[in-house]
């Protein structure tokens, strides 16, 4: 979806990686190490959306340090874009619709990070059908062309498995607004 609005692999791959997890930040030679290209390329592309107001950037000692510009009036359009692009649309509508009792979802992992790896790494919390979501895991795989790793817990296991989460990279999907789930 995103390669057919923007002619440049390097810049969807950008995006991808910044407006996935707005909290998000790279250095030039670390985008170049993930995407394997010349920091040369990765330069001219992040110079690009800077100029075009879709990142923002701050120096941090000798290096540059970019992220998602929320301020831009496309950021909400272009993170739902990019969500969509990745299948977190259709995975959480098929969470919440079909598995039972669900009260957050966090994507967990390198793309909480930002970093599309091809592995989706989901927290889910709460009382879940875990047949159906085998099944849905294994419908939505095809459909997205990534492999899907769930990790299903109760409310007490998370919050008796806290401070180990609390240490790992994670974005919240989905919270049940009816529950006061615990923030780890």
């Amino acid at each position: 979806m995103l390669d057919s609005l923007f002619t440049s692999k390097m810049r969807v791959q950008i995006l991808m990686r910044l407006f996935l997890n707005t909290d998000s930040r790279a250095y030039l030679r670390e985008l170049a190490k993930d995407f394997e290209a010349s920091p040369g390329h990765v330069r001219a592309e992040l110079q690009q959306l800077t100029r075009a107001g879709l990142l923002s950037s701050m120096r941090k000692g000798r290096q540059v340090l970019y992220r998602a510009e929320q301020a831009h009036p496309l950021f909400p359009e272009l993170q739902s874009m990019v969500r969509k692009a990745l299948g977190m649309d259709r995975i959480l509508d098929s969470i919440i619709e079909r598995l039972g009792k669900l009260e957050a979802a966090y994507l967990t992992g390198d793309y909480a990070e930002g970093k599309d790896t091809g592995v989706i790494d989901l927290l889910l919390i709460g009382d879940i059908d875990r047949r159906n979501l085998d099944d849905l895991v294994t419908k939505t795989e095809r459909f997205i062309h990534r492999k899907i790793r769930t990790l299903v817990l109760t409310m007490p296991e998370c919050e008796g498995l806290g401070n180990h989460l609390r240490g790992q990279p994670r974005l919240l999907l989905w919270r049940d607004s009816d529950n006061c789930v615990a923030s780890f």
